[in-house]
Protein backbone atom coordinates (compact mmCIF):
# COMPACT_ATOMS: atom_id res chain seq x y z
CA UNK A 1 0.00 0.00 0.00
CA UNK A 2 0.88 4.02 -0.98
CA UNK A 3 -0.48 7.16 0.25
CA UNK A 4 -2.16 8.99 -2.45
CA UNK A 5 -2.15 12.98 -2.69
CA UNK A 6 -5.05 13.67 -4.56
CA UNK A 7 -4.65 17.65 -6.22
CA UNK A 8 -8.35 19.13 -6.09
CA UNK A 9 -8.09 22.49 -5.70
CA UNK A 10 -7.97 23.95 -9.08
CA UNK A 11 -10.36 27.05 -10.89
CA UNK A 12 -10.34 26.14 -14.28
CA UNK A 13 -12.48 27.66 -16.42
CA UNK A 14 -12.26 25.63 -20.05
CA UNK A 15 -15.42 23.39 -19.63
CA UNK A 16 -16.99 26.90 -19.00
CA UNK A 17 -20.14 27.40 -19.41
CA UNK A 18 -20.66 24.01 -17.00
CA UNK A 19 -17.18 24.89 -15.47
CA UNK A 20 -17.09 28.19 -13.07
CA UNK A 21 -14.02 28.83 -10.62
CA UNK A 22 -16.69 28.04 -7.81
CA UNK A 23 -17.55 24.85 -8.97
CA UNK A 24 -14.61 23.66 -11.59
CA UNK A 25 -14.92 20.93 -13.71
CA UNK A 26 -13.44 18.14 -11.30
CA UNK A 27 -16.34 18.70 -9.12
CA UNK A 28 -19.33 18.25 -12.25
CA UNK A 29 -21.32 14.81 -12.48
CA UNK A 30 -20.45 14.53 -16.01
CA UNK A 31 -20.16 10.56 -15.85
CA UNK A 32 -22.94 8.36 -14.49
CA UNK A 33 -23.88 11.02 -12.23
CA UNK A 34 -20.07 10.84 -10.77
CA UNK A 35 -17.51 13.56 -10.67
CA UNK A 36 -13.89 13.26 -12.22
CA UNK A 37 -12.81 14.22 -8.20
CA UNK A 38 -15.02 11.01 -6.94
CA UNK A 39 -13.64 8.61 -9.85
CA UNK A 40 -10.13 9.75 -8.91
CA UNK A 41 -10.76 9.12 -5.20
CA UNK A 42 -12.05 5.88 -6.56
CA UNK A 43 -8.54 5.08 -7.76
CA UNK A 44 -6.64 5.94 -5.00
CA UNK A 45 -8.69 3.36 -3.20
CA UNK A 46 -7.36 0.83 -4.85
CA UNK A 47 -3.68 1.91 -3.63
CA UNK A 48 -4.51 3.34 -0.43
CA UNK A 49 -6.33 3.04 2.50
CA UNK A 50 -8.94 6.40 3.09
CA UNK A 51 -6.75 7.89 5.70
CA UNK A 52 -3.70 7.04 3.44
CA UNK A 53 -5.37 9.39 1.22
CA UNK A 54 -4.67 13.38 1.78
CA UNK A 55 -6.63 15.74 -0.74
CA UNK A 56 -5.21 19.28 -1.44
CA UNK A 57 -8.14 21.90 -2.03
CA UNK A 58 -9.23 25.65 -0.88
CA UNK A 59 -11.83 27.08 1.05
CA UNK A 60 -13.68 27.54 -1.92
CA UNK A 61 -14.17 23.96 -2.63
CA UNK A 62 -13.60 22.36 0.98
CA UNK A 63 -17.15 21.75 1.52
CA UNK A 64 -17.42 20.76 -2.31
CA UNK A 65 -14.89 17.64 -1.29
CA UNK A 66 -16.61 16.55 1.58
CA UNK A 67 -20.07 16.84 0.04
CA UNK A 68 -18.49 14.48 -2.76
CA UNK A 69 -16.75 12.38 -0.14
CA UNK A 70 -19.95 11.70 1.68
CA UNK A 71 -21.58 9.10 -1.40
CA UNK A 72 -18.32 7.28 -1.38
CA UNK A 73 -18.79 6.97 2.60
CA UNK A 74 -14.68 7.61 2.19
CA UNK A 75 -13.11 9.84 5.29
CA UNK A 76 -10.17 10.70 4.17
CA UNK A 77 -7.61 13.37 5.62
CA UNK A 78 -8.56 17.40 3.59
CA UNK A 79 -6.11 19.95 3.78
CA UNK A 80 -7.05 23.78 2.98
CA UNK A 81 -4.22 25.65 1.50
CA UNK A 82 -4.21 29.22 3.29
CA UNK A 83 -3.68 30.89 -0.92
CA UNK A 84 -2.99 28.46 -3.82
CA UNK A 85 0.69 28.46 -4.87
CA UNK A 86 0.73 25.90 -7.52
CA UNK A 87 1.45 22.25 -7.42
CA UNK A 88 4.77 21.94 -6.08
CA UNK A 89 3.77 23.77 -2.57
CA UNK A 90 0.42 22.05 -2.47
CA UNK A 91 2.39 18.40 -2.93
CA UNK A 92 4.91 20.05 -0.26
CA UNK A 93 1.91 20.56 2.17
CA UNK A 94 0.97 16.77 1.97
CA UNK A 95 4.29 15.65 2.30
CA UNK A 96 4.91 17.43 5.69
CA UNK A 97 1.65 15.62 6.84
CA UNK A 98 2.43 12.28 5.66
CA UNK A 99 6.06 12.45 7.21
CA UNK A 100 4.43 12.75 10.55
CA UNK A 101 2.81 9.24 9.81
CA UNK A 102 5.08 7.65 7.94
CA UNK A 103 8.93 8.51 6.94
CA UNK A 104 9.22 5.69 4.23
CA UNK A 105 6.31 6.24 2.87
CA UNK A 106 5.83 6.12 -1.35
CA UNK A 107 3.61 8.66 -2.14
CA UNK A 108 0.96 8.88 -5.25
CA UNK A 109 0.06 12.06 -6.45
CA UNK A 110 -2.82 12.25 -9.05
CA UNK A 111 -4.66 15.53 -10.37
CA UNK A 112 -8.49 15.17 -9.24
CA UNK A 113 -9.54 16.47 -12.80
CA UNK A 114 -8.67 13.13 -15.77
CA UNK A 115 -10.20 10.38 -16.33
CA UNK A 116 -8.24 6.81 -16.42
CA UNK A 117 -9.65 3.71 -17.37
CA UNK A 118 -8.70 1.49 -14.65
CA UNK A 119 -7.58 -1.64 -15.89
CA UNK A 120 -4.76 -4.00 -16.20
CA UNK A 121 -2.00 -1.49 -18.06
CA UNK A 122 -2.98 1.46 -15.12
CA UNK A 123 -2.93 -1.26 -12.46
CA UNK A 124 0.56 -2.47 -13.41
CA UNK A 125 1.95 1.05 -14.35
CA UNK A 126 1.18 2.28 -10.92
CA UNK A 127 3.07 -1.01 -9.37
CA UNK A 128 6.17 -0.72 -11.47
CA UNK A 129 6.18 3.07 -10.38
CA UNK A 130 6.08 2.27 -6.74
CA UNK A 131 9.30 -0.04 -7.40
CA UNK A 132 11.35 2.64 -8.93
CA UNK A 133 10.00 5.67 -6.59
CA UNK A 134 12.64 4.33 -3.80
CA UNK A 135 15.22 5.76 -6.65
CA UNK A 136 14.08 8.12 -9.08
CA UNK A 137 11.52 10.73 -8.95
CA UNK A 138 8.66 8.99 -11.12
CA UNK A 139 6.36 10.33 -13.87
CA UNK A 140 4.03 8.99 -15.91
CA UNK A 141 3.98 9.47 -19.77
CA UNK A 142 1.07 8.26 -21.51
CA UNK A 143 1.51 6.55 -24.87
CA UNK A 144 0.19 8.90 -27.38
CA UNK A 145 -2.75 8.01 -30.19
CA UNK A 146 -2.71 11.57 -31.89
CA UNK A 147 -0.36 14.30 -32.42
CA UNK A 148 -1.92 16.51 -29.56
CA UNK A 149 -0.97 20.09 -29.34
CA UNK A 150 -2.37 20.65 -26.10
CA UNK A 151 -0.26 18.79 -23.78
CA UNK A 152 3.96 18.62 -23.20
CA UNK A 153 5.49 16.12 -24.14
CA UNK A 154 8.51 13.73 -22.30
CA UNK A 155 11.60 12.32 -24.76
CA UNK A 156 12.69 8.85 -22.16
CA UNK A 157 16.38 8.39 -22.15
CA UNK A 158 17.76 4.92 -21.17
CA UNK A 159 15.61 2.03 -20.46
CA UNK A 160 15.58 0.64 -16.61
CA UNK A 161 13.79 -1.69 -15.08
CA UNK A 162 9.71 -0.84 -16.34
CA UNK A 163 10.16 2.40 -17.55
CA UNK A 164 13.17 4.80 -18.72
CA UNK A 165 14.78 7.36 -17.26
CA UNK A 166 13.86 11.16 -18.55
CA UNK A 167 16.15 12.84 -21.03
CA UNK A 168 14.06 16.04 -21.43
CA UNK A 169 10.49 17.48 -20.68
CA UNK A 170 9.35 19.62 -23.78
CA UNK A 171 6.48 22.09 -24.06
CA UNK A 172 3.05 22.03 -25.56
CA UNK A 173 4.55 21.49 -29.64
CA UNK A 174 3.13 22.47 -33.07
CA UNK A 175 1.20 20.67 -34.90
CA UNK A 176 4.01 19.53 -37.36
CA UNK A 177 6.19 19.19 -33.83
CA UNK A 178 4.02 17.03 -32.31
CA UNK A 179 3.77 14.64 -35.31
CA UNK A 180 7.57 14.20 -34.99
CA UNK A 181 7.37 13.72 -31.21
CA UNK A 182 4.93 10.82 -32.29
CA UNK A 183 6.62 8.98 -34.53
CA UNK A 184 10.11 9.52 -32.21
CA UNK A 185 8.30 7.53 -29.35
CA UNK A 186 7.93 10.45 -27.19
CA UNK A 187 4.83 10.54 -24.17
CA UNK A 188 2.50 12.88 -23.34
CA UNK A 189 3.26 14.37 -19.82
CA UNK A 190 0.15 13.13 -17.41
CA UNK A 191 0.32 15.54 -14.48
CA UNK A 192 0.72 12.15 -12.16
CA UNK A 193 3.69 11.27 -9.93
CA UNK A 194 5.34 8.72 -7.82
CA UNK A 195 8.00 9.02 -5.47
CA UNK A 196 9.22 7.98 -1.90
CA UNK A 197 8.40 11.30 1.14
CA UNK A 198 12.60 10.87 1.51
CA UNK A 199 13.75 11.33 -2.11
CA UNK A 200 11.13 14.15 -2.57
CA UNK A 201 12.76 15.96 0.39
CA UNK A 202 16.39 15.24 -0.69
CA UNK A 203 15.33 16.86 -3.99
CA UNK A 204 13.53 19.83 -3.17
CA UNK A 205 16.87 20.44 -1.08
CA UNK A 206 19.19 20.29 -4.14
CA UNK A 207 17.06 22.17 -6.39
CA UNK A 208 14.02 24.20 -4.89
CA UNK A 209 15.40 24.94 -0.68
CA UNK A 210 13.10 28.08 -0.99
CA UNK A 211 10.48 26.18 -0.86
CA UNK A 212 12.13 23.39 2.02
CA UNK A 213 12.55 27.03 4.26
CA UNK A 214 9.00 28.26 3.69
CA UNK A 215 8.12 24.93 5.06
CA UNK A 216 10.14 24.83 7.81
CA UNK A 217 7.53 27.37 9.17
CA UNK A 218 3.85 27.13 9.84
CA UNK A 219 1.67 26.36 6.90
CA UNK A 220 0.25 30.02 6.85
CA UNK A 221 3.65 31.64 6.99
CA UNK A 222 5.05 29.05 4.68
CA UNK A 223 2.20 30.18 1.68
CA UNK A 224 3.68 33.52 2.46
CA UNK A 225 6.75 32.55 1.75
CA UNK A 226 6.85 30.17 -1.07
CA UNK A 227 7.21 30.83 -4.52
CA UNK A 228 4.18 29.99 -6.97
CA UNK A 229 5.60 27.07 -8.87
CA UNK A 230 4.87 23.96 -10.52
CA UNK A 231 6.34 20.65 -9.37
CA UNK A 232 7.39 20.40 -13.48
CA UNK A 233 9.05 23.52 -13.01
CA UNK A 234 10.51 23.51 -9.79
CA UNK A 235 11.64 19.85 -9.64
CA UNK A 236 10.57 17.52 -12.66
CA UNK A 237 12.80 19.32 -15.36
CA UNK A 238 15.76 20.09 -12.90
CA UNK A 239 16.11 16.86 -11.06
CA UNK A 240 18.87 14.14 -12.77
CA UNK A 241 16.41 11.24 -11.05
CA UNK A 242 13.98 11.93 -13.04
CA UNK A 243 11.94 8.45 -14.68
CA UNK A 244 8.45 8.15 -16.73
CA UNK A 245 6.81 4.47 -16.78
CA UNK A 246 4.80 4.73 -20.10
CA UNK A 247 1.52 4.05 -19.17
CA UNK A 248 -0.91 2.71 -22.03
CA UNK A 249 -4.44 3.21 -20.14
CA UNK A 250 -7.38 5.21 -21.49
CA UNK A 251 -6.43 8.52 -20.23
CA UNK A 252 -8.04 12.18 -21.10
CA UNK A 253 -8.04 15.12 -19.25
CA UNK A 254 -11.22 16.66 -20.62
CA UNK A 255 -9.37 20.00 -21.44
CA UNK A 256 -12.21 21.21 -23.79
CA UNK A 257 -15.71 19.78 -25.69
CA UNK A 258 -13.96 18.43 -28.19
CA UNK A 259 -12.24 16.03 -25.71
CA UNK A 260 -15.51 15.60 -23.75
CA UNK A 261 -17.40 14.47 -26.64
CA UNK A 262 -14.67 12.10 -27.92
CA UNK A 263 -14.60 9.66 -24.88
CA UNK A 264 -18.68 9.94 -24.60
CA UNK A 265 -20.90 7.67 -25.59
CA UNK A 266 -22.82 8.76 -29.03
CA UNK A 267 -25.99 8.07 -31.40
CA UNK A 268 -25.94 6.44 -34.68
CA UNK A 269 -25.71 9.84 -36.37
CA UNK A 270 -22.47 10.30 -33.71
CA UNK A 271 -23.88 12.82 -31.39
CA UNK A 272 -23.75 12.93 -27.79
CA UNK A 273 -26.58 14.51 -25.49
CA UNK A 274 -27.09 15.11 -22.37
CA UNK A 275 -31.37 16.01 -22.50
CA UNK A 276 -32.98 16.32 -25.29
CA UNK A 277 -32.29 17.05 -28.83
CA UNK A 278 -34.01 16.84 -32.12
CA UNK A 279 -32.80 17.49 -35.83
CA UNK A 280 -32.91 16.59 -39.48
CA UNK A 281 -29.55 16.11 -40.45
CA UNK A 282 -27.45 17.07 -37.38
CA UNK A 283 -24.23 14.54 -36.94
CA UNK A 284 -20.84 15.12 -34.62
CA UNK A 285 -22.47 17.29 -32.11
CA UNK A 286 -21.94 17.45 -28.52
CA UNK A 287 -25.05 19.15 -26.59
CA UNK A 288 -25.70 19.49 -23.40
CA UNK A 289 -28.92 21.04 -21.92
CA UNK A 290 -31.94 20.82 -19.81
CA UNK A 291 -34.09 22.16 -22.57
CA UNK A 292 -35.22 20.73 -25.62
CA UNK A 293 -32.32 21.64 -28.81
CA UNK A 294 -33.37 21.47 -32.13
CA UNK A 295 -31.50 22.26 -35.18
CA UNK A 296 -31.52 22.09 -38.68
CA UNK A 297 -28.37 22.19 -41.46
CA UNK A 298 -25.68 22.09 -38.32
CA UNK A 299 -23.20 19.31 -37.76
CA UNK A 300 -19.82 19.27 -35.42
CA UNK A 301 -20.82 22.07 -33.02
CA UNK A 302 -20.37 22.01 -29.37
CA UNK A 303 -23.84 23.67 -27.73
CA UNK A 304 -23.86 23.84 -23.89
CA UNK A 305 -27.07 25.53 -22.52
CA UNK A 306 -27.06 26.28 -18.59
CA UNK A 307 -29.41 28.82 -16.99
CA UNK A 308 -27.62 32.06 -17.37
CA UNK A 309 -24.90 31.27 -20.52
CA UNK A 310 -25.02 29.27 -24.01
CA UNK A 311 -21.92 28.58 -25.13
CA UNK A 312 -22.63 27.14 -29.18
CA UNK A 313 -19.05 26.75 -31.17
CA UNK A 314 -17.38 24.63 -33.76
CA UNK A 315 -15.96 21.26 -31.45
CA UNK A 316 -12.59 21.77 -33.07
CA UNK A 317 -12.97 25.62 -31.73
CA UNK A 318 -13.30 24.36 -28.35
CA UNK A 319 -9.89 25.34 -27.16
CA UNK A 320 -10.55 29.21 -27.33
CA UNK A 321 -13.65 28.85 -24.58
CA UNK A 322 -10.88 30.53 -22.14
CA UNK A 323 -10.69 33.52 -24.17
CA UNK A 324 -14.08 34.11 -23.16
CA UNK A 325 -13.70 33.39 -19.91
CA UNK A 326 -10.70 35.92 -20.25
CA UNK A 327 -12.65 38.53 -21.85
CA UNK A 328 -15.45 38.07 -18.53
CA UNK A 329 -13.04 38.16 -16.10
CA UNK A 330 -11.49 41.31 -17.11
CA UNK A 331 -14.54 43.03 -16.98
CA UNK A 332 -15.39 41.30 -13.88
CA UNK A 333 -18.81 38.90 -14.69
CA UNK A 334 -19.41 37.09 -11.56
CA UNK A 335 -20.73 34.46 -14.12
CA UNK A 336 -17.12 33.04 -14.71
CA UNK A 337 -17.37 32.17 -10.81
CA UNK A 338 -20.85 31.66 -9.69
CA UNK A 339 -23.68 29.14 -11.49
CA UNK A 340 -27.37 30.32 -11.27
CA UNK A 341 -26.95 27.34 -8.82
CA UNK A 342 -24.57 27.40 -5.98
CA UNK A 343 -23.18 25.56 -3.27
CA UNK A 344 -22.58 26.30 0.41
CA UNK A 345 -21.42 24.26 3.31
CA UNK A 346 -25.22 24.75 4.62
CA UNK A 347 -26.54 23.53 1.27
CA UNK A 348 -27.26 25.20 -2.08
CA UNK A 349 -29.49 28.58 -3.38
CA UNK A 350 -30.59 29.01 -7.20
CA UNK A 351 -31.33 32.41 -8.39
CA UNK A 352 -34.56 31.91 -9.54
CA UNK A 353 -34.87 35.85 -11.33
CA UNK A 354 -32.67 38.89 -11.04
CA UNK A 355 -33.96 42.39 -11.68
CA UNK A 356 -32.02 45.61 -10.91
CA UNK A 357 -34.01 46.32 -7.64
CA UNK A 358 -34.96 43.27 -6.67
CA UNK A 359 -33.19 39.29 -6.68
CA UNK A 360 -35.51 35.78 -6.18
CA UNK A 361 -33.75 32.94 -4.57
CA UNK A 362 -34.96 28.95 -4.00
CA UNK A 363 -32.77 28.04 -0.78
CA UNK A 364 -32.33 24.58 0.36
CA UNK A 365 -30.79 23.73 3.95
CA UNK A 366 -29.39 20.86 4.75
CA UNK A 367 -30.48 19.02 8.10
CA UNK A 368 -29.17 20.80 11.12
CA UNK A 369 -27.52 23.09 8.89
CA UNK A 370 -27.91 26.77 9.50
CA UNK A 371 -26.47 29.88 8.14
CA UNK A 372 -24.55 32.50 9.40
CA UNK A 373 -25.35 34.71 11.93
CA UNK A 374 -25.17 38.06 9.31
CA UNK A 375 -26.64 41.75 8.13
CA UNK A 376 -26.69 43.65 4.91
CA UNK A 377 -26.55 47.11 4.03
CA UNK A 378 -28.26 47.45 1.14
CA UNK A 379 -30.96 44.90 0.89
CA UNK A 380 -34.11 43.38 2.97
CA UNK A 381 -35.04 39.80 2.72
CA UNK A 382 -38.50 38.32 2.90
CA UNK A 383 -38.25 34.70 3.64
CA UNK A 384 -41.22 32.16 2.57
CA UNK A 385 -41.21 28.21 3.55
CA UNK A 386 -42.33 26.04 0.97
CA UNK A 387 -40.71 22.48 2.31
CA UNK A 388 -39.72 22.17 6.32
CA UNK A 389 -40.07 24.16 9.20
CA UNK A 390 -37.80 27.05 9.63
CA UNK A 391 -36.10 28.34 13.00
CA UNK A 392 -35.31 32.13 12.40
CA UNK A 393 -33.45 34.79 14.06
CA UNK A 394 -34.43 38.02 13.66
CA UNK A 395 -32.54 40.73 16.24
CA UNK A 396 -33.15 39.14 19.54
CA UNK A 397 -36.41 36.81 18.43
CA UNK A 398 -36.51 33.78 17.61
CA UNK A 399 -39.56 32.76 15.56
CA UNK A 400 -40.55 28.58 14.40
CA UNK A 401 -41.83 28.84 11.03
CA UNK A 402 -44.20 26.34 9.16
CA UNK A 403 -44.67 25.81 5.54
CA UNK A 404 -46.53 28.16 3.94
CA UNK A 405 -45.76 31.15 6.64
CA UNK A 406 -43.27 33.83 5.82
CA UNK A 407 -41.12 36.45 7.69
CA UNK A 408 -39.24 39.84 6.79
CA UNK A 409 -36.04 40.88 7.66
CA UNK A 410 -35.34 44.48 7.33
CA UNK A 411 -32.04 46.15 5.90
CA UNK A 412 -29.47 46.13 8.51
CA UNK A 413 -31.40 43.51 11.04
CA UNK A 414 -28.52 40.79 12.15
CA UNK A 415 -30.39 37.24 11.26
CA UNK A 416 -30.10 33.84 11.01
CA UNK A 417 -31.31 31.26 8.96
CA UNK A 418 -31.38 27.39 10.70
CA UNK A 419 -33.24 23.99 9.48
CA UNK A 420 -33.37 21.81 13.13
CA UNK A 421 -34.93 19.00 11.46
CA UNK A 422 -33.81 16.03 9.96
CA UNK A 423 -35.65 16.20 6.25
CA UNK A 424 -34.02 19.89 4.36
CA UNK A 425 -35.74 22.82 4.56
CA UNK A 426 -36.58 24.75 1.21
CA UNK A 427 -37.30 28.69 1.49
CA UNK A 428 -38.06 31.22 -1.32
CA UNK A 429 -36.07 34.47 -0.73
CA UNK A 430 -37.01 37.91 -2.14
CA UNK A 431 -34.31 40.35 -1.83
CA UNK A 432 -34.93 43.89 -2.16
CA UNK A 433 -32.24 46.85 -2.20
CA UNK A 434 -29.82 48.44 -4.54
CA UNK A 435 -26.90 46.29 -3.87
CA UNK A 436 -28.08 42.76 -4.74
CA UNK A 437 -24.96 40.61 -4.65
CA UNK A 438 -23.04 38.34 -2.08
CA UNK A 439 -20.75 41.03 -1.23
CA UNK A 440 -23.19 42.61 0.74
CA UNK A 441 -23.18 40.03 3.44
CA UNK A 442 -21.59 40.96 7.13
CA UNK A 443 -21.27 37.83 9.02
CA UNK A 444 -21.13 37.89 12.79
CA UNK A 445 -21.12 34.45 13.33
CA UNK A 446 -20.46 31.26 11.20
CA UNK A 447 -20.36 27.46 12.31
CA UNK A 448 -18.28 27.13 8.64
CA UNK A 449 -15.18 29.80 9.93
CA UNK A 450 -15.79 31.55 6.80
CA UNK A 451 -14.58 35.51 6.06
CA UNK A 452 -16.92 37.76 8.36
Amino acid sequence: MMYTIILAGGSGTRLFPLSRSSYPKQFIPLFNNESLFQKTVRRALHFSKPEEIYIITNDTHIFLVKDQLKPLNTACNILTEPCRKNTLPAITYAITKIKQTNLDAVVLTLPSDQIIIEDAAYISAIQTAEKLAKHYLVTFGIIPTTPHTGYGYIHQGEAITGGYTVEAFVEKPDYDTAKKYLKEGYLWNSGMFCFSVKLFEEECRKWVPEIVEAFSHSIKKAYELTPNISIDYGLMEKTDIAAVVPLSASWNDIGNYDALYSISEKDTNENVVQGEYITTDGKNNLIISDKLVATIGLSNLAIIDTPDVLLICPKDQAQKVGQITASLSEQNDERVVLHTTVHRPWGIYTVLLKNTTYLIKRLTVYPKNRLSLQYHNHRSEHWVVVSGTAKVTTGERTLIIHTGESTFIPTGVKHRLANPNTEPLEIIEVQIGETLTEEDIVRLDDDYKREK
